[in-house]
């Protein structure tokens, strides 16, 4: 999947996420990050960071790519 924002960076998350059968719950415990930032990630929700690096990557011509194992 190519990443071209913040919302597919979040589509591949939660993919994965139900991929592996973890709730949004499991992963706020075993990771001490907040639910309600799992939940804006996997909403695609931009973050000033993530998403000027993406706008950068991509106007530099830099494609960010997560690679798929067996998902």
């Amino acid at each position: 999947m190519k990443i071209t924002d913040s919302k597919s960076f979040g589509e591949m998350i939660k993919k994965r996420r139900k991929k592996m059968g973890y709730t949004q719950k499991y992963v706020c415990e075993v990771s001490g990050i907040s639910a309600s930032f799992i939940s804006d990630l996997e909403n695609g929700k931009a973050s000033i960071e993530l998403g000027k690096a993406i706008y950068l990557a991509n106007l530099l011509g830099i494609d960010i790519e997560l690679n798929e194992r067996g998902i």
